[in-house]
């Protein structure tokens, strides 16, 4: 497993960022929040990650923070929530907004991010409430 990457900023968009890492180039997909923290093409940085691989793909994430990290690796076990999803969940809302949101049960405010519907708001809250400290 890949714990974090440490490399130069070759390139970066709202949704991925390319990291130069000794002369190889990793391209990790990013929440909003993550992209937020990144600094500017060429400049160092260091991000944690989670290698996704499926028969199919091999994906690596990257995460500015240890609570996002964690937070995507707790979303990515609820049923029905795939890495996509999850990473759309941490660009619409911030860990803390996710962990309050998972613990009072509002499926409203979960539904409102891109891709989460009713039913897998109310999953989520049931997979995740008794696993998220609240603020």
């Amino acid at each position: 497993m890949i714990a974090f990457l440490q490399g130069l900023v070759v390139e970066k968009t709202p949704s991925s960022v390319v990291l130069d890492v000794q002369g190889v180039g990793y391209e990790l997909f990013i929440s909003l929040n993550t992209y937020d923290r990144l600094p500017g093409s060429g400049a160092p940085c260091r991000l944690l990650t989670h290698d996704h691989v499926r028969e199919d793909a091999h994906t690596l994430f990257g995460f500015a923070q240890a609570e996002e990290k964690a937070m995507f690796v707790r979303l990515i076990t609820v049923s029905g929530v795939g890495p996509k999803l999850a990473l759309s969940a941490l660009s619409g809302l911030t860990v803390d907004e996710l962990s309050l949101a998972i613990a009072e049960g509002n499926a409203k405010r979960l539904g409102s991010i891109h891709g989460i519907g009713k039913k897998t708001a109310e999953r989520i809250i049931v997979e995740l409430r008794d696993k998220i400290d609240p603020l």
